[in-house]
């Protein structure tokens, strides 16, 4: 025999032994398996509502019909906080593009300042102070 032959014939025998056996664990286990069904039904009960009463719990409140005080507290509630997070949101928003603004004017007026600086070592005659506003002319 062939090691495939092998291994099939060895799970299905593992396969047959548990069948058996679980045959022989029900029929030793009935008067258990009994009360587990009763108590599967009682479970049922428990999670699962009449056809009536879920049409009811769906159908409580008409479209005309008022609201509770207790949706519109809810409802509210939503609103608010929908509120608070849209405002945090773009206040966030605004403060990145504010950061965003100051660090490119603080860049410009960088540049800016380092090109006033070798515009006035270029032109500087050593004669006057090298400032613009100090300069004679006549």
């Amino acid at each position: 025999m062939s090691w495939r032959q092998v291994i099939l014939l060895s799970s299905l025998l593992a396969m047959v032994l548990l069948c058996m056996l679980q045959e022989g664990t029900s029929a030793s286990v009935g008067n258990r398996q009994a009360a587990g069904k009763e108590a599967q039904e009682g479970m049922k009960q428990k999670i699962f509502m009449q056809e009536s009463d879920a049409s009811n719990f769906l159908k409580r409140r008409g479209k005309r019909s008022p609201k509770s005080q207790d949706e519109v507290n809810a409802e509210n509630r939503q609103k608010l906080r929908d509120d608070e997070l849209r405002r945090e949101y773009y206040e966030e928003q605004r403060n990145e593009f504010e950061n965003f603004v100051e660090e490119q004017r603080d860049e410009q007026e960088e540049r800016t300042r380092e090109a006033v600086e070798q515009w006035r070592q270029w032109h500087y005659d050593g004669l006057h102070p090298p400032y613009l506003y100090n300069r004679h002319h006549v």
